[in-house]
């Protein structure tokens, strides 16, 4: 952690305790010129950063050497941690960590006035759990980069180990690196997506400008060499398929689904079936549910073997997704696929009257015209799934100002030792 210091004139060198940590992950430390955020520290660690302005009147602080480490302080796992831009937090032993994420959570609440919900022990995903990870990769005359940006940088760290993703992504950075330095002219870059599904690994590259015969041929060997399941070239808004060897699929609690090239997916199995759970827990007794920004049927589907379901979602290609998934499966109640944008065109008072619980998942963003319909609804319960608290907060402060309670909320941890938090939450009116 120690840091070359000579080349700095603007600025000023402190020697600094830690009190805390915000929801980005970084350490708080007092200042004379007041509160600056210190990447990869905890409470408790003395601290020497160098500080300096920041953009629009901010102060920037830099961690240039660790003087005195906190006791709950542990030795990180991966020898990128500290430049990879991936994990944030891998420093901080496992009570540290799980109070930071319960603290997080509690915070967000805080600020829209629900200090007082119950919030539970987090759920947290084991190292070697990702089961998805989105890579950059950038040719150079030394060979191909493969990995995570740095910390607020656009420089490319070059990952050669990853304790968080599933093994069977982990062992193909190095074929990767070795197929795109033959595919990729001189600084070229380009995106590479793997995804473990239940039949074997989803492969979606972006940044292949019209691969021609002899690309096509090698990537197609590397998929049969490294039995890549799929793999597809991402172009004009159009995914290629280079070679499909098996039908990735995902399997939602025995309900087959196939995945859309690079389409999303929970980060992990532990946490989907965490989340599934929570969302099983809480329908339990009903008969008819709208699943609003549905994906691909995580929790629909499964949800459509016990009451009527209807799954509504913005993008065609998952609706696709859940139809197909739907017309596989056996002993579903009724499931209903709607394409429909909600961001736009939010379901109505009108619309949802018909259910007795809606299951709703939207993007970071959150879902501030939806929410206020559910406001205004009659529906019994709202099972929420969310991946920012922020904007959770923000959208729970909506549901309960028109009539709601926030019964529980459950923090689930498919991100291991990043700041991203996810979690289940239980409204009823």
């Amino acid at each position: 952690m120690q840091r070359n210091m000579k080349h700095k004139t603007k600025g000023e060198a402190l020697r600094v305790t830690v009190s805390d940590v915000g929801a980005r992950g970084d350490g708080i430390a007092d200042t004379p010129h007041g509160p600056v955020y210190v990447p990869f520290t905890m409470a408790g660690d003395e601290v020497d950063i160098w500080v300096e302005p920041g953009a629009r009147g901010t102060l920037r602080a830099t961690l240039e050497a660790l003087v005195t480490p906190s006791e709950q302080r542990i030795e990180p796992v991966c020898r990128h941690f500290g430049r990879c831009g991936g994990c944030a937090l891998q420093h901080m032993g496992l009570d540290s960590y799980q109070d930071w994420i319960m603290t997080r959570v509690r915070t967000a609440l805080g600020h829209h006035g629900l200090a007082d919900t119950l919030v539970i022990t987090p759920s947290i995903s084991a190292p070697e759990s990702r089961r998805r990870v989105a890579l950059k990769a950038l040719r150079t005359s030394k060979g191909v980069l493969l990995g995570f940006h740095e910390r607020l940088s656009h420089h490319l760290v070059d990952v050669k180990m990853c304790p968080v993703a599933r093994p069977v992504l982990v062992n193909l950075f190095k074929p990767i690196r070795e197929l795109l330095f033959d595919l990729l002219p001189m600084r070229a870059a380009a995106d590479v997506t793997l995804t473990e599904t239940a039949t074997g690994v989803d492969m979606l590259v972006s940044g292949i400008i019209e691969p021609g015969l002899e690309q096509r041929e090698k990537l197609a060997a590397f998929a049969d060499r490294y039995d890549v399941a799929a793999l597809h070239v991402a172009q004009d808004g159009f995914n290629d398929p280079l070679a499909i060897r098996r039908a990735p699929m995902m399997d939602f609690a025995g309900v087959e689904v196939p995945l859309p090239p690079g389409a999303f997916v929970q980060a992990t199995k532990d946490g989907e079936d965490a989340l599934r759970k929570a969302v099983t827990d809480w329908t339990i007794d009903a008969s008819r549910c709208v699943d609003l920004f549905a994906g691909i049927g995580t929790f629909s589907l499964p949800l459509a073997k016990t009451m009527i379901v209807d799954a509504v979602e913005g993008a065609r290609p998952l609706v696709d997704a859940m139809i197909k998934g739907a017309n596989y499966a056996t002993g579903l109640k009724e499931f209903n696929a709607i394409h429909r944008d909600l961001f736009r065109r939010p379901l109505t008072h009108a619309e949802l009257a018909v259910y007795d619980v809606v299951v709703i998942d939207p993007p970071r963003a959150g879902a501030t015209a939806q929410s206020e319909a559910l406001a205004s609804s009659n529906v019994s319960t709202v099972v929420s799934i969310s991946c920012n608290p922020n904007t959770f907060a923000r959208d729970a402060r909506t549901l309960v100002d028109g009539g709601y309670r926030l019964i529980e909320v459950r923090p689930i941890d498919q991100f291991l030792w990043s700041p991203h938090v996810e979690l289940a939450a239980l409204f009823q009116r």
